[in-house]
């Protein structure tokens, strides 16, 4: 698509750009800004439709959108504001640099000025924060023809149709209907009569990713916001929810891996930050392993004697980890998804014991047999099947147990993932299999 569009642009065949753009779909155009140099990306916008521009403009990565309004003229830029729905219109602005801030609001009427700030007023990550004002809303007593007239006078400047609310004379939420209840019904039909009354809402401050979980739960197209005193002050719908969850899972991702969350894209963030993100955890793992080396360190005596030990040591390891992340993951997901609850810690730990019998069984018959063929030691044979049992055991406790710790100390459940859990099982596995070594060998240890 890039080699196409510069090549109109080369050979100034502006129509045929025109009618180019118009056939690819807005979703796939962001991309292709992301591509061009400034003078083509302004060019390309401005031969945009008005509603497919603010479709494109709304879904560009914040540097391009900066880009853009700095080429634009004062009256360019009140037109794409003027066809942005308030909440992009918010997000535009926290994501600006405060010069371009003011050129912006310079150019917002002071009703919507007012709105606009009020919005930017609400705790980050707040249903509040996320919200649009823009919904359609009717009366009780309204006919489905006048409120089907009305959606058509007014639904072209409202993000969204298909859910029109109900409301009192103080706005408070009485019902709610969807656009194909009123199309099917007679025109004559009284609003009261076929709304929905039960009406799930949030208030402003409920946290966002609680939010975004109702979506998924209910299938929701947009959910209502209402204000200490149950009015309704706006609307989320589904696609901010949607972003909500892509950046929560992204964030999710980064604490899994012990990297402090970033905002940026991956080549939009600089070397340095990179590096200031993972060193911190990196450095406190790096030294939690002195912990492991003492331990081995304290059997080396052990070592001496039977020197196959050592051997097994990365094996037995790797296993513990790898148990300890299957579980970590698994139990994270399961809050994540509202599946596990910390009153149902019990239940995973019991589950979770009988998974590591049934795993530690067959990794040590496994290795039973492999030591057996290849060094002809049954003792050995025991040593490390007991512990793979041990360990493996430990290993799923603790992936069980440190994340709903984490949750019940209102820290992120993310944060026992993979790497702490290896870091942890590590020490343990160790201490474990020399430990049971050193009571099957006889071997003494000098403290």
């Amino acid at each position: 698509m890039e080699d196409e569009v510069i090549e109109f642009i080369k050979k100034r065949k502006f129509n045929s750009l025109k009618k180019y753009l118009q056939s690819v779909n807005s979703a796939d155009l962001p991309s292709l800004f992301e591509e061009l140099d400034d003078e083509k990306k302004l060019i390309v916008y401005r031969l945009l439709t008005k509603e497919k521009a603010a479709e494109v403009f709304a879904e560009l990565d914040p540097d391009v959108q900066e880009k853009l309004i700095n080429g634009f003229s004062d009256k360019e830029l009140k037109n794409v504001i003027d066809e942005l729905f308030m909440d992009d219109t918010v997000d535009l602005i926290e994501e600006m640099p405060s010069n371009v801030v003011k050129r912006i609001l310079r150019n917002i009427d002071s009703v919507d000025r007012k709105i606009i700030n009020e919005l930017l007023n609400y705790p980050e990550d707040s249903a509040g924060s996320i919200m649009t004002t823009e919904f359609i809303d009717l009366k009780e007593n309204m006919t489905v023809e006048q409120a089907l007239a009305k959606i058509k006078k007014i639904g072209l400047e409202k993000e969204t149709i298909y859910n029109c609310y109900v409301l009192s004379a103080s706005r408070k939420v009485r019902g709610i209907i969807d656009l194909k209840s009123l199309v099917i019904a007679e025109k004559d039909t009284i609003i009261k009569n076929i709304m929905e009354t039960n009406v799930i809402t949030v208030t402003t401050l409920e946290d966002q990713e609680v939010v975004a979980k109702m979506f998924d739960k209910y299938n929701f197209l947009a959910l209502p916001v209402v204000d200490m005193e149950n009015r309704l002050v706006g609307i989320i719908t589904v696609d901010d929810a949607m972003d909500v969850l892509q950046d929560e899972v992204a964030e999710d991702f980064e604490i899994m891996s012990a990297i402090t969350p970033n905002e940026e894209t991956y080549f939009k963030t600089s070397v340095f930050t990179h590096a200031k993100n993972r060193i911190v955890w990196l450095l406190v793992l790096m030294l939690s392993s002195i912990i492991t080396g003492a331990i081995i360190t304290k059997y080396e005596e052990a070592f001496a004697t039977v020197p196959i030990l050592v051997a097994f040591i990365p094996m037995i390891m790797g296993t513990t980890g790898n148990c300890g992340s299957q579980t970590s993951t698994l139990i994270i997901r399961g809050m994540s998804n509202d599946e596990v609850e910390l009153k149902d810690y019990l239940k995973a730990v019991w589950k979770e014991f009988r998974v590591a019998i049934l795993v530690a069984i067959m990794l040590g018959v496994a290795n039973g047999i492999r030591i057996i063929v290849q060094y002809q030691d049954v003792q050995l044979a025991v040593i490390v099947a007991l512990s793979l049992l041990g360990t493996v055991i430990l290993a799923k406790f603790l992936g069980c147990t440190l994340p709903m710790l984490a949750k019940k100390l209102k820290i992120d459940p993310a944060l026992m993932a993979t790497p702490v859990i290896t870091t942890i099982s590590d020490m343990c596995s160790v201490l474990i299999f020399f430990k049971i070594a050193t009571l099957i060998l006889g071997l003494e240890v000098n403290l």
